[in-house]
């Protein structure tokens, strides 16, 4: 049978497929060919939404925040220090232990506190994590390995640190003075999410180095 020619341009109409037949609006090679795009698409969405889930899920999971009793409230003073020892991460013996200087809160040294608060600061330097000691004779905490300084206050005066010493969280509870969660601050003192050593903390900062998901809110 000849092809019969095309009325518009005069070349020959391609004939029908097999089986066609007219007012027919899908033929089997289009069934197969959405049958195959379906089945890739429901492969690439079998991939993707298990590693999207494992990348976004943290940002969701609030963690645990655990407390930890160190004494009583009138075991510490506004003046000075005292030294607590804390464990930050369980099941792993003295070396998930950490030793913190806690204070009652002073308004005379820092208005924005109150004598029925307390401050609790991590001995991690803001340099490379080294641990701080507090020098009572000159009411300031030393770092010992690259000659970090901080004031009573843990704010940067002397040294490589970028940001004042890390806090943690305090509360009184059934007569215990309690230890929370730690967090950083800014050099206003401002909390914000706990981060790594070496990392900046407030304006831009808080873009470049965003804290980790898994990290305690601030207080």
């Amino acid at each position: 049978m000849a092809d019969v020619p095309d009325k518009q341009n005069g070349a020959p109409a391609k004939p029908d497929p097999p089986g066609y037949f007219e007012g027919e609006s899908m033929t089997r090679r289009t069934v197969f060919a959405v049958a195959g795009q379906a089945a890739g698409g429901l492969a690439a969405v079998g991939i993707v939404l298990p590693a999207v889930g494992f990348a976004l899920a943290p940002i969701f999971d609030r963690p645990d925040e655990d407390w930890e009793g160190i004494g009583s409230p009138e075991d510490f003073g506004p003046d000075t220090y005292t030294q607590a020892v804390i464990t930050v991460r369980p099941g792993i013996g003295e070396a998930g232990k950490t030793t913190v200087y806690v204070r009652q809160g002073n308004p005379e040294i820092n208005p924005d506190e109150s004598s029925s608060e307390y401050v609790a600061i991590s001995t991690r330097c803001a340099h490379l994590g080294c641990p701080v000691r507090f020098a009572r004779a000159s009411s300031t905490f030393i770092c010992p390995c690259h000659g970090g300084v901080y004031d009573f206050e843990g704010q940067v005066v002397g040294g490589p640190p970028v940001r004042p010493l890390d806090r943690f969280q305090t509360r009184v509870t059934n007569g215990q003075l309690e230890i929370g969660p730690r967090y950083s601050v800014t050099s206003q003192l401002e909390p914000v999410r706990a981060r790594d050593p070496g990392e900046f903390t407030g304006g831009i900062w808080e873009y470049l180095y965003p804290p980790r998901p898994t990290t305690a809110p601030p207080p």
